[in-house]
């Protein structure tokens, strides 16, 4: 007969106790939103990361290297090569060689790019004011602050 396997320790009570299980809970409950309301501007998350993170630097520093995207939006640099590619075969984006450096690319969204922003951005904000409308208006400061901080 096979001795029964030890209980795993944890450090708490219930799965409800565990701050990253809340947290894994809450994000897949808000993507799925966000999913939903992004289908019907045939948009990705990622896609939508993408653009609205490139619109943003645009807009305030110029247009951002794919190098300097990824790093502000936090994704892996290979993928947001591809998602760029994607981007710009789809009339989104531009992709154009940075003068000062030969190996790198300059992105620049397109005017369809902008309209798409445009229309896909409202869908997505309604979606976090009714997702984090639970949270006090006196305690969104601190869950900002408290994202940032596990944002990296």
């Amino acid at each position: 007969m096979t001795p029964p396997h030890p209980a795993p320790a944890s450090r708490v009570e219930t799965p409800d106790a565990s701050p990253g299980f809340l947290l894994w809970r809450a994000t897949l409950a808000w993507q799925r939103r966000v999913r939903a309301a992004l289908d019907p501007h045939g948009l990705t998350h990622v896609q939508f990361v993408l653009l609205t993170t490139s619109w943003w630097i645009e807009e305030h520093e110029g247009p951002p290297t794919q190098a300097v995207l990824a790093e502000r939006a936090g994704t892996d640099t290979m993928m947001t090569s591809q998602v760029a590619r994607r981007l710009e075969a789809d009339g989104l984006l531009r992709r154009e060689p940075d003068p000062g450096d030969a190996r790198a690319r300059r992105l620049h969204l397109t005017a369809a790019g902008r309209a798409k922003l445009a229309a896909a951005l409202p869908a997505v904000e309604a979606v976090d004011a009714e997702a984090f409308s639970a949270v006090p208006t006196a305690d969104r400061p601190a869950l900002l602050r408290a994202l940032a901080t596990l944002g990296g």
